[in-house]
């Protein structure tokens, strides 16, 4: 890093001098960077998935080829990129592979599990090994496209097209002791690809898959306690609906992204009544693949990072500013083609994404996009207290040099919402009692500035 920062400085010096009297007023003090070496692992690697750590660090998972395609996980740890665990900890070839972490910060895995006749396996790091979450292999028969989510509570679920229910849709949760089948097995019309979990804002699991009951268009399926009921009409988009990728808006939109028939990447939302075109449809400038969506913690915009065929099949990731669509640095940032692109943010807003990277004989990459000039002029302090910090029950939330109104959110770690509120004082208390313990995010929202923090929520028994 010191090295970039240097050659900055004797390459442009004009640039430093600019940023001392203008916070990051420049594109050129942006760029994308790799996070520690590019190409990392020990050899190929597929089934990229991406995620953030509560105290910031990233985790890629991965079906690892210098382990007999077996999973792996690995970390940043601020210097260099480092097993969690043993390598290749699976039993055997893992296929489709999906990283989540609960409420309580434990990191799982979900993966089709070639020990168990291609069948759904999780597994989670107890800070020693890797264990098996209930049985492994739980699905009735082979399960493709899992994915893995965690309701409110940190009941660990997972979406996955059921082999043995004519490759419909099918959804089971880990309820401490036993997986269980949420509403029926194989609910959804026809053959789910590409199906995708998230959780609402109330708690709800949705699930997004292209759909071949309905022309392979999309379809947004959610359980309402009972059943799996459609999310306005199924089949809405108007045009078949490749690598379908779920989240939620700060607000509580469900929205999907996926790759329009030819025309490229498309993001829709519902409104409560439709879905609707979030921006132009069709937006990158030809066909996409590996689409990740998700929604910045800080400005609350949407991002998808996707394979961008136009561009030689690089990485490219593209941001909707409330008008259009537009580039986070430049389109087809990695040097070559990039499979299985996986988005993530930091706390602090920084977009992540991983990918088996060609440029580095298809091993793991992962890099951001932050300011070549991090730790100049950055903020020191934040304008915000919180105290007492563990807390089991209350927690004040002190504002200083702020008499603003502002919005208020509590968000868990993997950016569920859990107490949203308007304060208008400097100091406002909030309940936790009711929050899991755990790890949780605090975002203070106003026309003056965005202030974060983080809270542990303790159990009130020991």
């Amino acid at each position: 890093m010191k090295r970039l920062f240097y050659l900055f400085m004797f390459l442009f010096p004009g640039i430093l001098s600019a940023q001392q009297n203008s916070f990051k007023s420049s594109p050129l003090d942006y760029m994308w960077m790799n996070v520690g070496n590019a190409g990392f692992s020990m050899g190929e690697a597929k089934f990229t998935s991406l995620a953030i750590s509560p105290s910031g660090e990233p985790y890629i998972a991965f079906q690892d080829w210098a382990n007999s395609k077996k999973a792996s996980v690995m970390k940043f740890d601020g210097n260099t990129w480092v097993n969690v665990g043993n390598a290749g900890f699976s039993s055997d070839v893992a296929w489709c592979l999906d990283l989540a972490f609960s409420p309580n910060g434990q990191v799982y895995v979900s993966f089709e599990d070639r020990a168990n006749s291609y069948k759904t396996t999780v597994m989670k790091f107890d800070g020693n090994n890797w264990v098996v979450v209930g049985t492994g292999g739980f699905s009735a028969g082979e399960a493709n496209y899992t994915t893995l989510a965690f309701s409110l509570t940190g009941q660990p679920y997972v979406a996955y097209q059921d082999s043995v229910n004519f490759k419909k849709a099918t959804v089971m949760k880990f309820d401490g002791t036993n997986w269980m089948k949420v509403g029926s097995a194989g609910f959804s019309s026809g053959e789910a690809d590409y199906t995708n979990i998230a959780f609402s804002l109330a708690g709800q699991p949705y699930v997004a898959y292209q759909d071949w009951g309905n022309s392979q268009k999309a379809t947004v399926m959610k359980f309402d306690g009972t059943n799996w009921v459609n999310v306005g009409p199924a089949g809405f988009s108007g045009n078949s609906a490749g690598y379908t990728s779920l989240a939620f808006s700060a607000s509580g939109e469900p929205c999907v992204a996926f790759s329009y028939g030819n025309y490229g990447v498309t993001v829709m939302k519902f409104d409560g009544t439709n879905w609707t075109n979030v921006g132009n449809a069709g937006f990158s400038e030809g066909n996409a693949s590996f689409i990740s969506l998700a929604f910045n913690p800080v400005d609350g915009l949407p991002y998808v990072a996707y394979k961008d065929i136009y561009n030689f099949g690089k990485a490219t990731l593209s941001k909707f500013d409330g008008n259009n669509w537009a580039y986070v640095g430049i389109n087809g940032f990695s040097v070559f083609d990039a499979d299985y692109t996986s988005l993530a943010f930091n706390l602090s807003g920084h977009p992540f994404i991983a990918y088996e990277d060609y440029a580095n004989s298809q091993e793991a990459t992962v890099m951001k996009y932050d300011s070549v000039f991090v730790g100049v002029n950055e903020p020191k302090e934040s304008r915000l207290l919180f105290y007492p910090n563990p807390s089991t029950d209350q927690i004040t939330i002190e504002t200083i040099n702020s008499s603003t109104q502002s919005h208020l959110s509590v968000t868990n770690f993997i950016g569920q919402p859990c107490i949203t509120s308007q304060i208008t004082g400097s100091k406002t208390q909030i309940d936790i009692s009711n929050l899991p313990s755990g790890i949780y995010f605090i975002r203070l929202t106003n026309e003056k500035a965005v202030e974060l923090g983080k809270i542990i929520k303790l159990s009130r028994y020991p």
